[in-house]
């Protein structure tokens, strides 16, 4: 008799923001992989609460807006509960956000909407992280609005000029990232068409975005695979 595969269920909130990158590398260790899409489907429930590995993806909606989509008060909770257990969690973008509002920091607006590649800085903690390899190659693909409080025993990771907090460490198995290690660089035209009125709004050129991201595409696939693959193997006990 086998044992069954390790199960990652990711928690989607537009079709595009999705694995992207992360995908491929889960599906090579082994890991059977399933979407909840977060105002569709049920995720209170057993069957995502003990998942091996939780993964919440970005939306362009506020962690603070659950009086608007009331869905987010159930992911709060899972997140929490994962938390409060150390159970593999990564936040990406809103992820991240939500991830900081399930520990009671606060979560905001930020000072700028920042969209495209631009760098990061690592903390000392960030250095000695998965996030390691950013320290010679840090340009990374924002796309966000909102910023948060670094929680309480939360452990700083990544920041640059305009956030304070790119990226933080809770436990042993919980990362917040706010960029898009993610995103599959060959797949950028999604998120041109699902964010184009945000684009427009934003002041941003689609053709520099398009020449940013054709630049830096190799380097970025290559780059979420040593973060992400790192991140697997210390979560499932291998570091």
């Amino acid at each position: 008799m086998t044992n069954a595969p390790p199960r990652v269920v990711a928690i989607r909130h537009v079709s595009f923001e999705d694995l992207g990158l992360l995908a491929p590398l889960l599906t090579k260790r082994g890991y059977d992989v399933s979407y909840r899409d977060a105002a569709l489907d049920p995720i209170d429930i057993d069957e995502i609460r003990d998942a091996d590995l939780l993964v919440v993806l970005g939306g362009p909606i506020g962690a603070y807006d659950a009086g608007l989509y009331p869905f987010l008060l159930d992911e709060l909770r899972l997140i929490e509960r994962r938390l409060s257990r150390d159970l593999p969690t990564l936040g990406i973008c809103l992820g991240a956000q939500l991830m900081a509002s399930a520990l009671d920091a606060k979560v905001y607006p930020g000072p700028i909407k920042e969209i495209g590649w631009a760098a990061v800085s690592l903390s000392p903690a960030g250095y000695e992280s998965a996030l390691a390899p950013l320290s010679s190659q840090p340009s990374v693909l924002h796309w966000h609005g909102d910023t948060f409080d670094l929680p309480a025993q939360a452990t700083r990771l990544a920041f640059n000029a305009h956030y304070e907090n790119q990226a933080f460490r809770y436990g042993r198995n919980g990362l917040a990232v706010q960029f898009h290690l993610e995103a599959d660089p060959y797949r950028v035209e999604q998120w041109l068409i699902g964010h184009a009125l945000e684009l427009a709004q934003a002041g941003v050129s689609l053709h520099a975005l398009r020449r940013e991201t054709a630049a830096m595409a190799h380097t970025a696939v290559e780059r979420a695979a040593a973060i992400f693959l790192s991140w697997l193997r210390q979560v499932e006990g291998a570091e």
